[in-house]
């Protein structure tokens, strides 16, 4: 897998405004909002995509689901509701090849998204 922008940010090369971080993930603002509130929380171990998730995976991704509410929450979007968000492959909206989950929120969001 080829280095990506968010592997420096995970060491630290590049800049972010970190919200969350422990050994597994890190949750930052992403730099082009589409919402009042936009995070996004990824893990550290490098995962290209929904696709290239295998079975050693399950306790990485349970663990991102258990902080996104937590996250939610620190951020004061958790009562108001958000949405969350996984691109997979060029058609479907990623552009970074390392999973990631958007967190919006902080306006009401439209459906369907685009």
């Amino acid at each position: 897998m080829a280095e990506t922008i968010f592997t420096k940010i995970i060491r630290k090369e590049i800049p972010a405004k970190i919200v969350y971080e422990d050994d597994l993930c890190l949750a930052f603002h992403d730099v082009q909002p589409q919402a009042p509130i936009h995070v996004l929380l990824i893990p550290k171990k490098e995962i290209s995509s929904t696709n290239s998730i295998s079975k050693e995976d399950q306790e990485l991704l349970g663990h991102i689901w258990v902080l996104i509410p937590k996250i939610a929450q620190e951020l004061e979007i958790a009562d108001s509701g958000y949405r969350v968000v996984n691109n997979c492959g060029r058609e479907g909206g990623q552009s970074v090849d390392h999973i990631h989950f958007h967190i919006l929120g902080g306006r009401p969001l439209a459906w369907p998204p685009g």
